[in-house]
């Protein structure tokens, strides 16, 4: 089953762009989702194994590395083809 997830990261730090940007650059290196990213959040699309495997591994590691965060993340299933 094909999913398309919209995820945002808001790091409650006053840095908080770097932590976007890391968390951006890892979801890139996964071959087996599509990544689109915005001004306001990254778009995630592929088979709902892979794109929640993914989700999981980044999200724990971001929550590993800031004191506080949060994730804004909206699940579409059999989304539209572009």
């Amino acid at each position: 089953m094909k999913v398309a997830v919209d995820i945002s990261l808001y790091p409650l730090d006053r840095e908080f762009i770097p932590p976007i940007k890391d968390f951006i650059e890892r979801i890139n290196t996964h071959a087996d989702i599509e990544a689109v990213t915005n001004r306001m959040s990254t778009q995630l699309r592929g088979e709902y194994e892979h794109v929640m495997a993914v989700l999981t591994q980044e999200i724990r590691q971001t929550f590993g590395e800031l004191p506080k965060a949060v994730f804004a993340i909206r699940i579409l299933n059999n989304p539209l083809e572009d």
